[in-house]
C-alpha cells in the first residue's frame, strides 16, 4: 500500500471536510509506445492510493491523437498493468469513448462566447502569443467572431471542409494571464488520420488539455494525479471543469517524475531506438521499458519497491540506477533458489577417490536463513570435479584461502554422513602428478588427495 505523502494529506483533508466520499483515480497513458520505468511511478501512485482508501482505479487509454496510436500499444499497456498487479478495478476506458461529449461541450463553449474558431496558423499563433509573461498577447483578428459564425465554422471543420492547420478552435480566456497556457489555448484541431478505434468518423480531435478534464469528470475521477510538468496546466484544467460542469472536482495535483541515471526516459527517443533498429524491439532487455525489464529478470514487486524507496514528492530528483538493481538483488536474495555453474573451469582430479564411485550430498536451495526455505537438492561428488580458475593459484597472493599447491582447504557444502568437510591436500598429489596447462600457460587440470577419510 502507498505510504503517507503530500498527496494522501490532500485526500485526507478532502475526506475530512466531506467534499468526497470515495476516492477514484486513473492512469491515462497515450498508446503510442510501450510503458517504461518512469510510467511505473504514475501507475503505483494512482493504483496504490485507490487501494489504500478502498476506492477505484481506472485505466484510460488517451487516444486523442490518431497519428501514432495503435492496438499494439494498447495491448502492451494492459499487459504491463496486469503484470504489475495493478489491474484497474474501476474499468478500462478510451479517450475516444468521449469524442461525442467533447464535441458537445465544445459547442456549448462556443454558444456561450467562451470559444472561437481562429484562422491563424500554428506559427502565427505563437507569434501573436509572444513569450513575455508580463506583456499581454496580441488578440487574433478573428477573436471577436459571433457565436453563430463560430458554430457554423466549427461544424464545417467537422464536415472536413478545411485543410489541416487552416482552422483551429480556441478557448477564449485571458490574453493578459501570466500563465501562457491560459492565453486562448487551442482546444480542437483538424487532423486527417484514421483512428485505431473510430476509423474515419472524425477529422477534428480535441487537444489533451481540453479532453483530459472532461474525461476525468465523466468517469467520476476525484483526484487527477499527474507529473509535475502539468502543474502550469492546472489552471486550464480547472477552467474547463468549472465552465462545463461547474464543480470543484476532479482535482488535479502533481508529483515529481521518476528520473534515473544513465537511462533514457523519453518515449520519443525510445521509439527512435526501436525504429532505427538499434535495439531488438521494445522488449529488448537493454530498454528501460517494463517489458524489457521483465525480460531482464526484474519482478513487478521489485519495481514497486524501487518506486516507494525513491519517494513521492514535488521535488525533482535523480535516482541512481544502482538503487533499482539493489531492489531486485534484495528480493532475489530471499526468493531465488541457488544453482552452481563454473564459468572458467579447471578440472580437479581427486587421486585417492575411486573412479566408479559417486556420492550425493544435500545442498540448501537458498542458504539465506531469512528466506526460510528448508528445501534442498542433491549434488554429486565424483573423482573428477570442476572448479573456477580463480579458486586455484599455484603462487597464491597473501591470505589466499582457496586451493594452492602444498596447501589445504575445505570443500564447501559437502557435509553429510560420509563427508564431514574433508580437506584437500595438494602437496602429495603435486609431487607425483602433472599440472596440465592451456596454450596461455593457464592451469586447466589439477590433482589432489582427500585427507581424514578412508576411501573405499
Amino acid at each position: 500500500m502507498a505510504d503517507k505523502n503530500f498527496l494522501t494529506e490532500i485526500i485526507d483533508a478532502d475526506l475530512a471536510e466531506g467534499k468526497i466520499r470515495e476516492i477514484h483515480t486513473r492512469f491515462p497513458p497515450e498508446p503510442n509506445g510501450y510503458l517504461h520505468i518512469g510510467s511505473a511511478k504514475a501507475i503505483y501512485i494512482n493504483w496504490s492510493i485507490a487501494n489504500q482508501y478502498g476506492g477505484k482505479f481506472n485505466l484510460r487509454l488517451d487516444d486523442t491523437n490518431p497519428a501514432r496510436e495503435g492496438e499494439e500499444y494498447v495491448n502492451s499497456i494492459i499487459e504491463d498493468l496486469h503484470w504489475l498487479g495493478a489491474d484497474p478495478n474501476g474499468g478500462i476506458f478510451y479517450g475516444s469513448d468521449y469524442f461525442d461529449k467533447c464535441y458537445e461541450y465544445a459547442e456549448k463553449l462556443i454558444l456561450e462566447g467562451k470559444a472561437y474558431v481562429d484562422d491563424l496558423t500554428r506559427d502565427e499563433m505563437r507569434e501573436y502569443r509572444g513569450s513575455d509573461a508580463g506583456k499581454p498577447s496580441r488578440p487574433s483578428p478573428w477573436r471577436d467572431r459571433t457565436p453563430e459564425e463560430n458554430l457554423d465554422l466549427f461544424r464545417r471543420m467537422r464536415a472536413g471542409e478545411f485543410k489541416e492547420g487552416e482552422k483551429t478552435l480556441r478557448a477564449k480566456i485571458d490574453l493578459a494571464s501570466p500563465n501562457m497556457n491560459m492565453r486562448d489555448p487551442a482546444i480542437y484541431r483538424i487532423k486527417y488520420a484514421e483512428h485505431h478505434r473510430q476509423g474515419n468518423k472524425w477529422c477534428i480531435y480535441p487537444m489533451y488539455d481540453f479532453a483530459h478534464p472532461i474525461q476525468d469528470a465523466i468517469e467520476g475521477i476525484t483526484h487527477s494525479m499527474c507529473s509535475l510538468e502539468f502543474e502550469n496546466h492546472r489552471p486550464l484544467y480547472n477552467w474547463v471543469i468549472e465552465n462545463i460542469f461547474g464543480t470543484e472536482f476532479p482535482k488535479q495535483r502533481e508529483f515529481a517524475r521518476l528520473n534515473m541515471t544513465n537511462t533514457v526516459m523519453s518515449k520519443r527517443y525510445l521509439r527512435e531506438l526501436v525504429e532505427m533498429g538499434i535495439v531488438d524491439g521494445w522488449d529488448d532487455p537493454r530498454m528501460p521499458t517494463l517489458c524489457g525489464l521483465r525480460r531482464r529478470g526484474y519482478t513487478a514487486s521489485s519495481i514497486f519497491t524501487f518506486v516507494r524507496e525513491a519517494g513521492i514528492s514535488k521535488s525533482d530528483n535523480l535516482i541512481d540506477m544502482r538503487q533499482l538493481e539493489a531492489c531486485i538483488r534484495s528480493e532475489l536474495d530471499l526468493t531465488a533458489q541457488r544453482r552452481i555453474a563454473v564459468l572458467d573451469p579447471v578440472k580437479l582430479v581427486v587421486d585417492n577417490y575411486p573412479a566408479d564411485k559417486t556420492e550425493y550430498f544435500d545442498i540448501a536451495n537458498n542458504p539465506n536463513r531469512e528466506a526460510n526455505d528448508p528445501t534442498t537438492r542433491k549434488v554429486a561428488f565424483t573423482k573428477e570435479l570442476w572448479i573456477e580458475s580463480e579458486d586455484f593459484a599455484e603462487v597464491p597472493p597473501p591470505k589466499f584461502k582457496r586451493l594452492t599447491v602444498g596447501g589445504e582447504t575445505k570443500f564447501a557444502c559437502v557435509d553429510g554422513p560420509d563427508f564431514d568437510g574433508h580437506l584437500v591436500d595438494f602437496d602429495e598429489a603435486m609431487k607425483r602428478s602433472t599440472m596440465y596447462r592451456d596454450f596461455e600457460q593457464h592451469a586447466r587440470e589439477a590433482h589432489c588427495n582427500l585427507m581424514n577419510k578412508e576411501v573405499k
